[in-house]
């Protein structure tokens, strides 16, 4: 395990992305990263890994076609807004969710 990273560090990046958590939740983060870390380093063991050419894609031959964009009828929005609870004026009403 990388000596930089600590709990502290588990708090620190908690703060910088305003997600505050319980002195359980950086233990159970803590130890999450330990694992993922200690994954990387068996990865990072294998010989030879360091001249592995990285992959963009599972499949060598894969080719992606794009069909043509062409425009097509669209469902009326009256149809649409008849599957919606309550409407206003041709949108669609939702409740409050923020003070």
């Amino acid at each position: 395990m990388n000596s930089e990273f600590t709990q502290s560090t588990v708090d620190k990046l908690a703060d910088l992305l305003l997600i505050g958590l319980t002195e359980e939740e950086n233990k159970m983060v803590f130890e999450e990263f330990e694992i993922i870390d200690a994954n990387i380093n068996k990865i990072n063991a294998i010989e030879g890994i360091k001249d592995v050419k990285p992959m963009t894609h599972a499949l060598d031959d894969f080719v992606c076609e794009l069909r043509d964009d062409e425009p097509e009828e669209s469902i009326p929005i009256e149809e649409l807004l008849q599957n919606c609870d309550d409407t206003d004026d041709g949108c669609v009403s939702v409740p409050k969710v923020v003070g």
